[in-house]
């Protein structure tokens, strides 16, 4: 059981990696430092976005418009570490 809670740890803390690198990559294409013309930022932008919208799509349906500000991604990274925190400090002791 304990290699199951450690899975699931792991995959969350490389959801947060994923959402924090697709935010850093948006700020670089929005300030064009890197160009989503070349193939392989095009390819690795999709692919975060396609991986983080479903996530972050309802938080920015609740949250209201700040502007140019998206704070979606602190939300949801607030939230898989309460999720994180919850999974091995509360459900697992009673469960072992």
């Amino acid at each position: 059981m304990n290699a199951l809670f450690w899975l699931i740890d792991q995959v969350i803390g490389f959801y947060i990696t994923l959402v924090i690198v697709q935010v850093v990559l948006s700020w670089l294409v929005a300030f064009n430092v890197i160009n989503t013309r070349n193939r392989f930022v095009y390819l690795v932008g999709n692919f975060l976005y396609r991986i983080t919208e479903p996530a972050l799509k309802p938080i920015r349906r609740v949250l209201p418009n700040l502007g140019g500000m998206d704070l979606s991604p602190v939300v949801l990274i607030l939230g898989l570490y309460f999720l994180r925190v919850l999974l091995l400090r509360d459900i697992m002791p009673i469960l072992i």
